[in-house]
Parts: structure tokens; C-alpha cells; sequence
């Protein structure tokens, strides 16, 4: 088995996450890490046993020794960063959202083209154990044409601050850090229809929320408590084939719970995916409700980015073939946010090439 020699650029939060999964992976080694931050990145790389520690991603990229690199940057960094990587014929693991526009996008994929290099996209549910009982009933012709899809990804108070809250860094709030998740999967279990056009809202009302008391949230490493990114966001997505989705996420909404949901509408059934799953469909004339029966992994986060690691090494060592979040399912789903974001800027529908 061929040693795989990775990199991993930004050492803050979730580059813990792709760390601890690197090191699960038999016959890879994370060879080097860098952050802006040296001695964030030298403590990080004492808890995952890392090799050498960079000052920058220029200096990293160009270490002879390794073969790829996980990006785990500022979403405004992704595009020259993931380029640099790939230049340097580096396989690049990039993280959600792909870039901060569809022209970024395009950018990084025509790089890792022209290169012959992979660049996989962060679109880490795609490997969940419900995405995959749900692709299941899907491939298998229960749901039939699906024809619309719904889905929301809702805090009551969940804006994470810092970078995540800074328009420069993070290109948006809600809709680009949550959104991107939950639009890629009703997309992917969709079959990857092409979006033609968006119509959507944003609302920035509430601001960050930064004096609510006893109540966890997740933030970011560094949480400045200021913001310039929307509170809420909501859109309606066309796609070629005559299907639509629906797609409501916030950081901050006055909201009885937080939520997360999923249902896909066919012409034969329809299929709850979040937060639990159910079939709903007609057999023998009767309305009928089919409940899977599955054990749900004790942590579903872990799991998702467990598989999405071992699939990335998989593809570099050429194991597998077929990358499942290739560069161009992030192009698409960053035209689809771009739409989203301009038809809320002029007040009207956005079409989409």
C-alpha cells in the first residue's frame, strides 16, 4: 500500500475534524500543516503528530514530499490556495463552500484540468448513512420523477462570529456557510438536475446576538462579535428538468427550535431524509408510510467526514475511480448561490447559465 503524505492548510476548528480521520486512515501520514497563526499550528500539529509546520501555504505546496493537501481556510482563501495546491500537483480536498463565487469556481476546476489533478469538494453529507439509505430508495425507483424538495436549516441563535460572520472572509452568512450543505443534498438526491434560476430573500435584522446568555453555539476560533451577514436567507430554485427546491436557513431567526429538514416530493412516493426517515408512497391502493430501520452512528458528524476522508485517499491512490464531490458539482452549486444572493440584492428572479 502506497503512503499517501498529507497537508493540511488552516488549523482551526474543523481541521481537527480532517486531522483525526487522516490519522484513522491506514498507510497515511499528515506530513504538514501551516496556519496563519504559527503557534495555533504548531500545537495542532503536536496533538496530531504532524511532521513539519509551515509558516505559509506558498512554502507548504512546494514540500516534495507530499501528494495532497485538505484546505480548511477562510472561504475567501479557497480559490488560491486549492490553485497553489494544484499547480504544485497537489490532489486537493477543499472544504464547503468551493469559493465565493461560480467564477472562482470555474477557476479552481479548470486548473485541476489542465493539471490532471483531483479536487474534491467538501460536501460532506453526501456520505451520510441517511443519504445513502435515501439514494437507495431513490436509485431504486420508489420516489419516481422528483418534482419539488424542501429543505431548512434553521438556528434560533447560532451565528458562530468571526470569520463566519465577516462578509470579506466568509463571502455571506447562512446561505453559504448552512445552505450550501442543505441545497447540495436535495440536489444530489435529485439526481443533479442543472439549476436555470433563482429567486430568493435575505434579511440581516437581528445581528449577531453576541449578548445572549447560557445558551451553547458553536463559534469560530477567533469570535469577534461583529457581523455584516445576513440573519436569514430563502429561495426558490428552478432546475431544466421542471423541478424546484425550496430552501429556507438562518443564523439567527425567532424560532420556537432549531431545525433541519429534508423532504423530496415524486410522482410514485416521497421521502423524508431530516430529521428522521420516512417513505411515504401507495401500495396496494393504500396510503402507506414505510419507516427504515437502521442504527444511526452515536456520532453522525464523525461518521460523514470519516467516509468523506477515506473516499478523498481512496481517489489519490486511484482506488476508486469516480470522485463523488468532484470540482464541477461545486461550480453548479456556487452558481445557484450567486443567483440566490444577486435575485435578493435586485428583487427578482436570477437566471442562470
Amino acid at each position: 500500500m502506497k503512503e499517501i503524505r498529507v497537508g493540511i492548510i488552516g488549523t482551526g476548528n474543523l481541521a481537527n475534524t480532517h486531522a483525526t480521520h487522516y490519522n484513522n486512515v491506514p498507510g497515511v501520514q499528515i506530513a504538514a500543516c501551516c496556519d496563519l497563526n504559527r503557534q495555533r499550528a504548531e500545537e495542532f500539529a503536536k496533538v496530531h503528530n504532524v511532521e513539519k509546520v509551515y509558516d505559509t501555504y506558498e512554502e507548504l505546496v512546494k514540500d516534495p514530499t507530499l501528494d495532497a493537501v485538505s484546505v480548511v481556510t477562510w472561504n475567501n482563501s479557497h480559490c488560491k490556495i486549492s490553485i497553489a495546491a494544484l499547480e504544485a500537483g497537489l490532489h486537493v480536498l477543499c472544504e464547503k463552500p468551493m469559493a465565493i463565487s461560480a467564477e472562482e469556481g470555474k477557476r479552481m476546476q479548470a486548473v485541476a484540468d489542465k493539471k490532471g489533478k483531483l479536487l474534491m469538494i467538501g460536501f460532506v453529507r453526501r456520505f451520510g448513512l441517511n443519504t445513502e439509505i435515501a439514494k437507495s430508495y431513490i436509485d431504486n425507483g420508489m420516489l419516481g420523477n422528483i418534482y419539488y424538495a424542501k429543505t431548512r436549516c434553521i438556528r434560533r441563535v447560532g451565528n458562530p462570529l468571526g470569520w463566519f460572520a465577516d462578509k470579506s472572509r466568509s463571502g455571506g452568512g447562512p446561505l453559504i456557510d448552512l445552505g450550501v450543505h442543505m441545497i447540495d443534498l436535495a440536489r444530489y438526491l435529485m439526481g443533479k438536475p442543472k439549476a436555470v434560476s433563482a429567486y430568493g430573500i435575505t434579511n440581516n435584522a437581528i445581528g449577531p446576538q453576541s449578548n445572549v446568555k447560557h445558551l451553547y453555539r458553536y463559534l469560530s476560533k477567533d469570535p469577534l462579535k461583529v457581523s455584516d451577514v445576513e440573519d436569514f436567507a430563502s429561495a426558490i430554485v428552478r432546475f431544466d428538468n421542471g423541478a424546484a427546491l425550496q430552501v429556507e436557513v438562518s443564523f439567527n431567526a425567532h424560532i420556537g427550535k432549531d431545525e433541519i429538514s429534508l423532504e423530496l416530493l415524486g410522482d410514485r412516493g416521497g421521502l423524508t431524509v431530516e430529521p428522521e426517515m420516512h417513505l411515504h408512497t401507495v401500495q396496494n391502493d393504500i396510503v402507506t408510510n414505510i419507516d427504515p430501520v437502521y442504527t444511526v452512528p452515536k456520532d453522525a458528524f464523525a461518521a460523514f467526514f470519516a467516509k468523506e476522508i477515506e473516499h478523498f485517499v481512496a481517489c489519490v491512490r486511484g482506488d476508486e475511480t469516480v470522485c463523488r464531490n468532484p470540482a464541477e458539482d461545486g461550480v453548479e452549486l456556487m452558481k445557484i448561490l450567486d443567483a440566490i444572493y444577486k435575485s435578493a440584492e435586485i428583487g427578482g428572479e436570477v437566471k442562470i447559465d
